[in-house]
C-alpha cells in the first residue's frame, strides 16, 4: 500500500501523550491520508491537527476496517479491551501501555535498537512501545553495551509527574501554588510538592515496585537477557523530563574519553558533559519538547580490578523516546518497511 493511503486512528487523542503524537505528526509531516481521533469520555470533543478542526470519536463503535495503522495512547484497559481484535480486523497497532509489553508474540520496539523486527513483520501486528524509563535508559546503553559488553547494572530513576498523566500534573501544581490550603493527595500516596516518593507503580512480591521490574524486564526483552539489573524508581517534583544515575559494570577497560566518543556517535543520543563549566543535563533544560537523549556526568573507575561506568541521563518523557516519538518512529519505520 503506497504511503499516500495511510489511514491513521489515534486512540487518547485529547491526552498528555495524544497531543505530543500529533505535533510530531505534524512536525514530521507525517503522510496521511485519513485522521480519526478516538476516545471515551472526550467524545465530541473538538482537536486541531494540521490546520484542520476534527471531532474525536467513540472508541467503542469504532469500525477498524477504516484504518491501516492505529496508535493507542489511552493506557492499559483500552488496549486490553480493543488492541488484538483492531488487529484480526487488519490494522497494525501501536500500543503504548504496559498491557502487551511482555507477551512473546509481541515485539516491544525501540526502532534504533530492534527495529528489524518491524522490518520481519509479515501481516498486521500488534507491537509495543516500552516503558518511558527503559526507552532512554537503552538508547544510552545500547552503543555502550554493542563496544564494551554491559554484565550488570544499577540504575536509580527520578520520574516527572506527567509520566502519570493530567491529574498528576494539576496535583503537583495545586500543592505547589495553593500553599494556603494544600490539595491532598489523591493521584500519589503521599505529597508530591517539596517531596521525593520512592514508589512508582505498585509493590510487588519481591518488594520492588512495578516500574522497578519493568525496567529490567524490558532490558532483557530489547538488550539483553544475560544484563543483570537493579532498579529504584522515585517520583519527583518535577513537571517534565525523567531523569536517571546508571552505574554499570563493563567487560573491557575504557576510558572516560572512549565512552564519550561512543556516546557522541550514537543516533538520537547528545552528550552534554562538561564539568568545569557546569554543564550537564537538566529537565528543565533539556526536556521541554525535545527528541534526544541526553547524557552526562560520564564517569569510568576501576574498582576491585573490574571497570565501572556511571552516567546521568535525561529525556523528555511524554515528547520524546519515552512515549510519543518512539511511537512515531516505529509508525515510520512501518512505512519504510512497506507495511503500510
Amino acid at each position: 500500500m503506497s504511503n499516500s493511503a495511510v489511514s491513521l486512528a489515534l486512540v487518547g487523542a485529547t491526552g498528555v501523550v495524544g497531543a505530543k503524537i500529533i505535533k510530531l505528526l505534524e512536525k514530521k509531516s507525517f503522510p496521511l491520508a485519513r485522521f480519526i481521533p478516538l476516545g471515551h469520555s472526550t467524545v465530541g470533543n473538538h482537536i486541531s491537527f494540521n490546520g484542520e478542526k476534527y471531532v474525536v470519536q467513540s472508541l467503542e463503535s469504532f469500525q477498524p476496517t477504516t484504518v491501516n495503522l492505529i496508535i493507542f495512547a489511552a493506557g492499559s484497559a483500552a488496549a486490553h479491551a480493543h488492541a488484538r481484535a483492531f488487529v484480526d480486523a487488519g490494522a497494525y497497532v501501536i500500543d503504548l501501555s504496559s498491557h502487551f509489553r511482555y507477551e512473546d508474540d509481541v515485539p516491544l520496539v525501540i526502532p534504533e535498537i530492534n527495529g528489524h523486527l518491524l522490518d520481519q513483520l509479515e501481516k498486521p501486528s500488534l507491537i509495543a512501545n516500552p516503558n518511558c524509563s527503559t526507552a532512554q535508559l537503552l538508547m544510552a546503553l545500547k552503543p555502550i553495551h554493542d563496544a564494551l559488553n554491559i554484565e550488570l547494572m544499577n540504575v536509580a530513576t527520578y520520574q516527572a509527574v506527567s509520566g502519570t498523566g493530567k491529574a498528576a500534573l494539576e496535583e503537583l501544581h495545586n500543592q505547589t501554588y495553593f500553599t494556603d490550603s494544600p490539595q491532598s493527595p489523591s493521584v500519589y500516596p503521599k505529597q508530591i510538592a517539596f517531596n521525593v516518593i520512592p514508589q512508582c507503580d505498585v509493590f510487588l512480591d519481591n518488594n520492588f515496585t512495578k516500574e522497578e521490574m519493568k525496567l529490567t524486564w524490558e532490558t532483557h526483552k530489547i538488550l539483553d537477557p544475560k544484563i543483570f539489573v537493579q532498579a529504584t524508581c522515585a517520583r519527583v517534583p518535577v513537571f517534565n523530563g525523567h531523569s536517571e544515575a546508571v552505574f554499570f559494570k563493563v567487560s573491557r577497560g575504557t576510558s572516560r574519553d572512549n565512552i564519550i566518543s561512543i556516546l557522541s556517535g550514537a543516533e538520537g543520543v547528545k552528550v552534554i558533559d562538561n564539568p568545569d563549566e557546569l554543564e550537564y543535563p537538566t529537565p528543565v533544560e533539556c526536556a521541554n519538547d525535545t527528541e534526544d537523549v541526553f547524557v552526562g556526568r560520564i564517569r569510568v573507575q576501576e574498582l576491585g580490578g573490574d571497570t565501572w561506568v556511571s552516567l546521568w541521563i535525561v529525556a523528555d518523557n511524554v515528547y520524546g523516546k519515552g512515549a510519543a516519538l518512539n511511537a512515531v518512529q516505529i509508525a515510520e519505520r512501518l512505512l519504510q518497511s512497506k507495511k503500510l
